[in-house]
């Protein structure tokens, strides 16, 4: 069977990327015999829509089953349409992970553990808003870089 796993690399030793929809990487492993493929996950920039667009992925892989940190309602509802089991709040490597899975060590979840576009915002490990408007994304037109002016909270 095939299982995908949201991954922060390209092997079955990089660490599990905790976000499904904007994970960095999907390793496609066989648990048959470990064999694997990566893919880089397209959906990682788009403004909505990626847990819909990766669960399209994973489901044209053939993968019977996810293993990923978090998963939103809309990846839930495009993945339970299709049949694919979801194994969420997963650590360690992609390789730890495929062998917890065939030892029935971890069990399905059929509900999101996060809210919607968790992985774009300050919620998510690793994605702080810095300031400026551009987000990383070729906003600042090539312009001369500026210091961020300290924020207070009150």
């Amino acid at each position: 069977m095939k299982v995908a796993v949201s991954s922060s690399g390209t092997h079955l030793d990089s660490p599990i990327d905790p976000r499904f929809g904007r994970c960095a990487y999907f390793v496609i492993v066989n648990t048959d015999d470990m064999s694997f493929e990566a893919f880089d996950n397209e959906g990682i920039a788009l403004g909505g829509g990626a847990g819909i667009q990766s669960s399209q992925f994973v489901a044209s892989k053939g993968a019977g089953a996810i293993i990923t940190g978090n998963i939103g309602p809309n990846a839930v509802q495009t993945l339970s349409a299709v049949g694919i089991e979801m194994f969420t709040g997963q650590t360690g490597s992609v390789r730890e992970a495929v062998e917890r899975y065939r030892r029935g060590d971890i069990k399905p979840q059929g509900s999101p553990n996060v809210t919607d576009h968790y992985g774009m915002g300050s919620g998510a490990p690793g994605m702080g808003r810095m300031c400026g408007m551009g987000r990383g994304m070729g906003m600042g037109k090539g312009k001369r870089r500026r210091k961020c002016k300290p924020r207070r909270f009150t």
